[in-house]
């Protein structure tokens, strides 16, 4: 394949001196000196080197790079754990309504009653489908989700005399979930998975006591396995005295089909970003409401939206909440693009995706099966991870195959994780991909397979096809440059 791409001049590079994009008329606001609004410290002592460019030069090199962004509207996107589904354009112009894109988050509640009744009824129905009794919509991440849901907990136990400090964590977790433990100031205890790819219950029964606040847990696990003791587990950790906490990254597979709540989990997490088909990606919009079960409703966040006598208000009296969370009520335009997807769909339609979406992904680990490793010989759910390439390829790894799918045109699978398969392929094709798309790529992912063989060059060289070629990624984390300076 010969590229397409040409060398695209930096926005400095095509910078020339007094080349401007607008003119603007002549101020009659009368001039006041600078210093009078300004202190003279904070003054900069020459213009900032800008690029100086004209309109249609500034336009074209913002279209150009557009171009060259690679995203769920151009390309099948099968980013195992991140649930890279397509965002419905009906969903978008709901959420630029007027009266949705123009308000602001200090308006008094009289005048905002709509985007409170669309909130309220987004917290009851993620309730619902989690079968949890509460939710509030206040975190805006996946992560931010997480650390709420721990601080609920630790006020829970707190409330009760009990100064729990520790969180079990199986091997197979997200990283977010240590790091959300030692954010808020407790132990880490992991724990390994079992033969079979689920919890260890040997491992997790020696591992509860006294001070086990709660277990974390993803269901289906980061392997796309669902944990079938899932209600065994949950009885070891709540006769320790302990809760549940779900990890909701994986709950595209089971909505409509089975509910957190109804596994004996105590507080979850959704990603709204993720299950419910909202934009994501480069730090936001992002969203990761909590739901709890009753013993945690004394603790959620404030303020919380209310329904009283047929008006809709944000309550501060929570006397035992752990606070505020956020500046203001989370990312409302994803809520908006949640709500008109549950609506849209319906408690059918909820449950068809997860349907598809399970389908699709034991498709892709049947199809693939010959030519990649399968870890655990089990079904799968809405993704399925692979441990390298079955047929022996002298030095070729997951990541050159991931380099190698770039040239085709497609954005590769999560690699690396979870971190229990040593060379892991994990790929979530979602249910908004056509069975062509997928045939497409199984088709991609097999000549990769031969090509590792025949032609090992061609992945260890692997992009040849995009604008920038294999870095060191090491030193990219490490070292990044970031910063354009100007030559002489």
């Amino acid at each position: 394949m010969s590229s397409s791409y040409s060398y695209q001049a930096l926005i400095f590079e095509q910078s020339r001196k007094g080349r401007i994009g607008a003119n603007l008329p002549v101020s009659d606001v009368p001039e006041k000196n600078i210093t009078d609004i300004i202190p003279k410290e904070l003054l900069r002592g020459a213009p900032p080197e800008l690029p100086e460019v004209s309109e249609v030069e500034t336009v074209r090199h913002y279209t150009a790079l557009s171009r060259r962004n690679y995203s769920v509207d151009t390309g099948f996107y099968p980013l195992g754990s991140c649930t890279m589904k397509y965002n419905p354009k009906v969903h978008e112009q709901i959420a630029r309504l007027p009266g949705f894109a123009k308000i602001h988050p200090l308006q008094p509640a009289e005048s905002v009653q709509g985007a409170l009744g669309m909130m309220y009824e987004l917290q009851t129905y993620l309730a619902e489908i989690a079968g949890m009794d509460a939710c509030t919509l206040q975190p805006v991440a996946g992560a931010h989700g997480e650390l709420t849901g721990i601080k609920l907990i630790r006020a829970f136990h707190e409330s009760r005399g009990e100064k729990r400090s520790q969180v079990i964590i199986p091997d197979s977790a997200h990283g977010t979930n240590p790091a959300t433990v030692s954010m808020n100031g407790m132990e880490v205890v992991e724990i390994p998975s079992a033969a079979d790819g689920g919890v260890d219950l040997d491992a997790l029964r020696k591992a509860v006591g006294p001070q086990t606040a709660a277990f974390m847990l993803t269901n289906p696990n980061t392997l796309g396995l669902f944990d079938s003791h899932i209600q065994e587990i949950a009885q070891i950790v709540h006769d320790a005295g302990g809760l549940l906490y779900y990890d909701g990254a994986n709950a595209n597979a089971i909505l409509g089909i089975t509910r957190p709540g109804d596994m004996g989990f105590d507080v979850v997490h959704f990603n709204l970003h993720k299950t419910f088909s909202t934009p994501h990606g480069g730090g936001g919009p992002g969203s990761g409401p909590i739901g709890v079960k009753k013993c945690l409703l004394p603790f959620l966040p404030v303020p919380v939206v209310e329904l009283q006598d047929g008006r809709y208000s944000l309550s501060y009296d929570r006397p035992c909440s752990i606070g505020k969370i956020h500046g203001f009520y989370g990312n409302f335009s994803v809520y908006l693009r949640a709500y008109a997807y549950i609506r849209t769909l319906g408690p059918d339609g909820l449950k068809q995706v997860s349907r598809d979406a399970v389908l699709t992904a034991n498709y892709v680990l049947k199809e693939l099966a010959d030519d990649y490793k399968v870890p655990y010989n089990r079904h799968c759910m809405h993704e399925c991870v692979f441990d390298g390439l079955k047929e022996h390829a002298p030095g070729i790894r997951t990541l050159d195959v991931a380099k190698r799918i770039l040239d085709y045109g497609c954005h590769p699978p999560t690699v690396y994780f979870p971190l229990i398969i040593h060379e892991a392929l994990m790929i979530e094709p979602t249910e908004t991909e056509s069975k062509e798309t997928i045939d497409r790529f199984i088709a991609m992912m097999r000549q990769i397979a031969r090509e590792a063989v025949e032609e090992p060059d061609l992945l260890l060289g692997a992009p040849h096809n995009t604008i920038v070629k294999r870095l060191d990624e090491v030193l990219a984390a490490r070292k990044p440059d970031l910063r354009w300076r100007k030559k002489g």
